[in-house]
């Protein structure tokens, strides 16, 4: 070799030494401590710092449970928490009850009812649900329920409710008018408008009536003495009693209930299903119900 290659040799000795040098000063970390978490080459020196401390410091949170962040309660939670009634000194909560001196036929009406329901109420019901679409069947029914304005009204009045007499009246005149003769229920979005219904058996009741004993009719299904007296009355308020043919009257109550029927086909199943006696479970069923709408 000339003299003129020996400096050129060692400048590109000394540029391959210094670039082994600088890569083994980048391989060469500082030790991790043991159980800190591992350094993240885009954090500051700072942060990781206090993200190693955080997580070696012991739990303090059992001492200070008001610091930590907890998740809110559910309604049913809250309830529950707030109820400190103690069950085991409650007594029996008691349960309202019927004499059913016609339990044998009462139960053969039932018996009949149920086929009734099955071979002829929920095939009818159905294909009546498939030729008309919901909003039609629900004008139909907010149609009837206006109509029948003044059972509601004129029981209110007997009872001694004023102001819900008014409702019902207030109630009656906006559904006919901007509801377009009932078919539509605006006065629904207005709970002023929508007082608890009334009927002249729960009328009886608040005069002092009592029951007389459980029935069971065809096709209109379980009642009371009382409650068989109170819907003879409110047939006389209902203006589809008035229509002039009586088989008009009844076509149109007819109407009513089948109508009402496609909106709850399966109910009846589960329940029935559901019962061990469903004799039982629907007599008592409406007995509570209707002793819930006397209280209210």
């Amino acid at each position: 070799m000339n003299q003129k290659t020996w400096p050129a040799l060692a400048a590109i000795f000394i540029v391959i030494i210094g670039l082994f040098g600088c890569a083994g000063s980048r391989a060469k970390a500082p030790a991790e401590a043991p159980g800190a978490p591992p350094a993240s080459p885009t954090a500051p020196a700072a942060v990781q710092a206090e993200t190693t401390a955080a997580l070696s410091a012991p739990d303090l949170s059992p001492l200070a449970p008001e610091t930590q962040a907890q998740a809110p309660l559910t309604k049913a939670e809250e309830m529950l928490l707030e109820d400190d009634t103690d069950w085991s000194l409650q007594p029996d909560e008691e349960i309202y009850t019927v004499a059913d001196p016609l339990e044998k036929y009462n139960r053969g009406i039932f018996y009949i009812n149920d086929k009734l329901y099955f071979w002829v109420l929920k095939p009818v019901a159905q294909g009546y649900s498939f030729i008309l679409r919901p909003p039609a069947r629900s004008g139909i029914k907010n149609f009837f329920y206006n109509v029948a304005a003044p059972v509601r009204i004129v029981n209110n009045i007997l009872q001694g409710k004023g102001r819900a007499a008014e409702a019902e009246w207030a109630r009656f005149l906006y559904n006919t008018t901007v509801g377009v003769l009932g078919f539509g229920n605006p006065a629904d979005k207005h709970p002023e408008l929508n007082p608890a219904e009334e009927d002249m058996g729960q009328t009886l009741a608040g005069y002092g009536l009592g029951d007389g004993f459980y029935l069971v009719w065809p096709l209109l299904g379980p009642s009371t003495l009382r409650d068989t007296a109170g819907m003879v009355g409110d047939r006389f308020l209902n203006p589809v009693g008035f229509v002039e043919r009586w088989q008009d009257s009844l076509a149109l109550s007819a109407t009513k209930e089948v109508n009402n029927l496609s909106f709850r086909i399966g109910d009846y199943e589960s329940l029935k299903k559901a019962a061990l006696d469903p004799y039982e479970s629907f007599r008592n069923a409406y007995i509570q119900l209707r002793q819930s709408k006397i209280r209210q």
